[in-house]
């Protein structure tokens, strides 16, 4: 009875206070009623005597295109904007473009990892330089997270192709490499929050990568992916390099290579799984991000599309892009989605004045001549997923500017997984978080066997 009893008052208590809770960022959901993350799978956790949502998580996932530049260390003020840490995520998932020059020399040649390692360094440096020293150099550009049985090294992360990551340190940081891989210029680069490892089982990591550039199959042009699983959730990241070219038909070959990567993608069983099933393809995972350079471009004339750019006309500019339409006709991304664009084209801006687009009149002698386009995207697939925001970076560092978006996600929690968290329930009315007095009846962290089962009678 005194189970039923709580229930109830936790029911009541969330009644006068489930109108306050608001998400972070709310300004552009950038999807339907409809994406609401679930009220029927609410699973919670008890720590310090209150209660708290322990299934809903923050992933940041952001694209940017650095046009074969090393990072310096003027960058870091760049890195922190664009990675917004006064909002910080509980997850990190970036993807770069042309993190090397792309030349023969580096797409036909033995891949190095040194600017991997410098961008990790300098990503990782970002996020936890508040809490710990920086980092120590990686020595490798293609590693993943292990899941290990000792619950005290949960957290500990290594190669499963190549040399052991063992020199970063295990304890201090705020946030841990989870997953990075490399493919020529393409980079991908994933980091979660230390203490979700200690809440939650993350298992699965895993890497792939896809070239279809030069005669289909170099690395210049394809995909660096990501594939995870949080408690019983899976997650997929994929960050691609597409096809350039703003001529008719080019459009053609984009989503040709948006095809391959799905075709050829794939995730084997590794031992280090421990037998747990996951999925083998990107489209059976549970909630997919697939962002980059995608380099869409628009259907319009130059000086038409500057016009409508100068009058920050979005909307009306959004009517000629290349994915908005190939979204709307259910191609190759059949049923994905992405955010409202409220922000200026990507690409491509001048080297000699990064305040401007390359191009237009009056022509400047060796200026390419591009119509401004959002090249750069951020895409989603599955259920559970709300975008809290989307919007891009100012950054001169490139002819690209860097985009983000802020997703918020629920997992599923396993319930026999972590002890700490109380078994899923489904009531008809969310349960908001709520302060628990300290005289009180036993919490529903604390349900004995016994109880839950005169509680079923």
């Amino acid at each position: 009875m005194r189970v039923v009893w709580l229930w109830f008052g936790l029911l009541k208590a969330t009644g006068k206070r489930g109108e306050e809770r608001e998400w972070k960022g709310k300004r552009d959901w950038g999807g339907d009623e409809g994406d609401d993350c679930p009220d029927n799978s609410c699973v919670q956790s008890m720590e310090n005597d209150r209660c708290e949502f322990a299934n809903e998580l923050r992933v940041f996932v952001g694209t940017w295109n650095v046009a074969g530049r090393s990072p310096v260390g003027s960058l870091a003020v760049d890195v922190d904007e664009w990675l917004n840490l006064k909002d910080a995520a509980d997850i990190y998932v970036l993807g770069f473009q042309e993190i090397v020059p792309l030349k023969a020399t580096t797409v036909i040649g033995a891949e190095d990892p040194t600017e991997a390692k410098n961008w990790n360094l300098l990503i990782g440096k970002t996020l936890n330089d508040k809490y710990v020293c920086p980092l120590k150099p990686i020595t490798n550009d293609n590693y993943q997270y292990a899941r290990v049985s000792d619950p005290e090294r949960r957290a500990s992360v290594c190669s499963r192709t190549a040399t052991p990551i063992g020199d970063q340190p295990d304890r201090g940081s705020r946030y841990k490499l989870m997953a990075s891989k490399k493919m020529v210029g393409v980079f991908i680069s994933v980091w979660m929050k230390r203490e979700l490892l200690r809440r939650y089982s993350v298992s699965a990591v895993n890497v792939c990568s896809v070239a279809c550039g030069i005669m289909g199959y170099l690395g210049n042009k394809g995909s660096v992916s990501v594939s995870m699983s949080i408690e019983g959730t899976s997650f997929c990241f994929i960050a691609a390099h597409l096809a350039s070219g703003e001529k008719i038909g080019d459009e053609g070959r984009r989503n040709n290579q948006v095809s391959e990567i799905f075709r050829r993608t794939s995730f084997p069983r590794l031992p280090q799984d421990g037998g747990s099933p996951h999925p083998l393809t990107i489209l059976g995972h549970d909630q997919i991000f697939w962002f980059g350079d995608l380099n869409y471009r628009l259907y319009l004339d130059d000086n038409l599309a500057r016009q409508l750019i100068k009058k920050q006309d979005w909307r009306a500019l959004q009517e000629f892009d290349q994915l908005e339409r190939e979204l709307q006709d259910g191609g190759v991304f059949q049923g994905w989605k992405e955010g409202n664009i409220k922000f200026a084209p990507t690409y491509k801006y001048s080297s000699s004045n990064c305040n401007r687009y390359s191009g237009g009149l009056p022509s400047r002698a060796g200026e390419k001549q591009r119509t401004p386009a959002w090249c750069d995207r951020i895409l989603w697939y599955g259920k559970g997923m709300k975008q809290l925001s989307y919007f891009r970076s100012e950054s001169k560092f490139s002819d690209h500017r860097p985009v983000s978006a802020l997703f918020l996600t629920q997992i599923e929690v396993v319930e026999s997984t972590n002890p700490r968290l109380i078994p899923t329930i489904t009531p008809t009315t969310k349960l908001h978080r709520t302060r628990v007095k300290k005289r009180r009846p036993p919490t529903l962290c604390s349900w004995s066997a016994k109880d839950k089962k005169a509680c079923a009678n």
